[in-house]
């Protein structure tokens, strides 16, 4: 943990050892516009919530993305569930191919330990393996979330990851196959609260299902979103391409009255290892801020979004998400202005687009490719790379301690040069990273002269 992160956590009087008592969650109303309350908690939850259309309920504005919790320390999982839902948090994501598969069951042994009306658990129908499922192979998933979250009703279910392999893989998955009317079907029934699904690629897709609001009615909308996607992501560069920045998405789901689930409000870590020259411009007006706490609320601050999703495998991590939304502080039009003004600048460093979900892993040759492109990502956000023409007098020098770095970071048996071009990874990459192209690029930038 840096010194600015452990400043941070000191300053809050907040410690790992804080009692994980229940706290009363009765909210007041401030508003954040004319028409979205945002709700606080009283007391000491301070967490600040918003209001599900159509129901009333109320969401904690964190939520808890659980798919990068660890798989064989159940204790830690549960400590970190305690901390979230006695601090306010209600909201806790998960999938059947998390995890290895394991962390539905995870999850549930975590959650079914506190009342049933403490927490939303959220979950997807993750059928995206191949082009075509048979209704009752989706079905068989579709119960064992049921069995494995310990519960008779799920509160948000998700479509999972429409958009990849275009219309033909939407219709393969969840159209003729009736597996989508059967969905609709288990809303009307109670069994599911509230159907939505999470995008990602073809803007087709996404456009299709939203067109077809009146017929499918969603409740709510997942959609990768933060102050460098805002305008950014549907630049081609590096090899990949997004069909559509957030500011497309959210403003289509906003004008048909759907709200918006946020995932990778940080970019997979990413917008915090921002480089130094416009890290220094966010210490200059908050000197004690995480850079973290600038993107949360930098999406917080938008009156559409129901919950910002965060993966918190660390307990300083969600004590400090938690601090920065008890409640959220709005950014402010100056403060906005500089966000913009990062991104711009941002967008034009050549990272490769890695969030380290790992859906593309194993690697069946032993490539670490979020490894790779980390190892990549930090190398440019340091300014090692890239690197000078070959002629300048420093290239040599630079280029060594790239390779040597390197070496020390990945295994010989996870490094690039371990890719055979396979393309098992290009189906499951929902950023649509070329990802053998990268993986060839980084070989040969590894290589010693």
């Amino acid at each position: 943990m840096d010194a600015k992160r452990r400043k941070f956590i000191k300053q809050l009087g907040i410690t790992t050892g804080s009692a994980f008592a229940m706290m009363a969650l009765e909210p007041f109303k401030v508003f954040a516009n004319d028409s979205t309350p945002v709700l606080n908690g009283e007391g000491d939850n301070r967490m600040t919530y918003r209001v599900q259309h159509g129901t009333g309920e109320q969401i904690s504005l964190l939520g808890f993305g659980m798919m990068r919790l660890p798989r064989d320390n159940q204790e830690l999982v549960n400590q970190l569930v305690d901390y979230a839902i006695a601090h306010g948090v209600n909201y806790f994501d998960t999938a059947p191919m998390y995890g290895g598969g394991l962390n539905e069951g995870i999850t549930g042994k975590a959650l079914s330990r506190h009342p049933r009306s403490s927490y939303f658990v959220a979950t997807k129908m993750s059928n995206y393996d191949k082009r075509t499922w048979p209704l009752e192979e989706s079905k068989k998933m579709y119960e064992n979330s049921f069995k494995d979250l310990c519960v008779d009703h799920i509160d948000y279910y998700l479509l999972h990851g429409v958009g990849q392999g275009g219309m033909d893989n939407l219709r393969g998955r969840f159209l003729d196959n009736g597996l989508l009317d059967f969905l609709v079907a288990e809303r009307e029934a109670g069994r599911i609260r509230h159907l939505g699904f999470s995008y990602h690629g073809d803007v087709e897709v996404f456009d299709w299902l939203i067109d077809n609001n009146d017929k499918y009615h969603w409740d709510f909308v997942q959609i990768q979103m933060n102050f460098l996607d805002w305008r950014h992501a549907s630049l081609s560069k590096g090899g990949w391409k997004q069909d559509a920045d957030a500011e497309y998405l959210y403003n289509k789901l906003d004008k048909n009255g759907i709200q918006v689930v946020v995932m990778e409000p940080l970019r997979g870590g990413s917008l915090t290892r921002m480089p130094e020259e416009y890290s220094s411009q966010l210490n200059s007006v908050r000197p004690d801020a995480p850079v973290s706490q600038w993107a949360f609320r930098w999406v917080g601050s938008h009156p559409n979004i129901l919950t910002t999703l965060s993966g918190m495998n660390q307990m300083e991590h969600l004590i400090e998400n938690v601090a920065t939304h008890s409640p959220l502080e709005l950014c402010t039009e100056a403060e906005n202005e500089l966000l913009e003004k990062i991104a711009d600048g941002m967008a034009g460093i050549p990272v490769i687009p890695c969030t380290s979900c790992a859906y593309c892993m194993p690697c069946p040759y032993g490539v670490d490719i979020p490894g790779n492109f980390s190892f990549y990502n930090e190398a440019v956000n340091n300014g090692l790379l890239p690197l000078p023409e070959t002629a300048a007098p420093d290239y040599t020098t630079r280029h060594e301690r790239l390779v040597t770095e390197y070496r020390m970071t990945l295994t010989a048996e996870n490094r690039a040069n371990q890719c055979v071009d396979c393309e098992n990874c290009l189906s499951k990459c929902p950023q649509q990273i070329r990802i053998p192209n990268q993986l060839a690029r980084i070989n040969q930038l590894m290589r010693r002269r």
